[in-house]
């Protein structure tokens, strides 16, 4: 008779533990949705406002269309949301032939171009003439040639 307890006390906290878990989270609401597309000619366009302040949007279309080997999809659109230290994200986006290129304050960024090596790079722009290699007035590299002695 005990053997019948255990395994029937055993039972419903197997079922306990096995049912679905409650969450703290609530769901959030879609304020707005709009969508147009996808057209006969590629193109389209949609947005959205969630309650918890996020927006996004993106409108895109063929560039070249019907001619397939030059047809390309671009699409541009961003998004804004808030972080959870309180700072407002936003940022903006092209896509083309060209990549995806993202654009947004907090995004980083490289550090400036050293003044020496700027003024470097508009004397060589400046003096093209120089940099033509076989001209005997830029110094060529010494190169010896990788090989068996015998």
């Amino acid at each position: 008779m005990n053997t019948i307890a255990v395994v029937a006390v055993l039972s419903l906290v197997a079922v306990s533990l096995a049912r679905p878990q409650t969450s703290n989270t609530t769901p959030i609401p879609i304020i707005s949705y709009h969508q147009e597309g996808p057209n006969l000619d590629g193109s389209y366009k949609w947005s959205y406002e969630t309650g918890n302040d996020i927006q996004a949007q993106e409108e895109g279309y063929v560039k070249n269309f019907g001619n397939p080997e030059q047809e390309t999809q671009v699409a541009q659109g961003g998004y804004q949301y808030t972080a959870p230290d309180g700072t407002r994200i936003a940022l903006t986006y092209t896509a083309d032939e060209n990549g995806f290129v993202p654009q947004g304050a907090h995004l980083p960024t490289p550090p400036p171009i050293p003044e020496a090596i700027l003024r470097a790079l508009e004397y060589i722009a400046a003096h093209p003439e120089e940099n033509e290699a076989g001209d005997g007035n830029a110094p060529q590299p010494s190169f010896k040639q990788p090989g068996r002695q015998y």
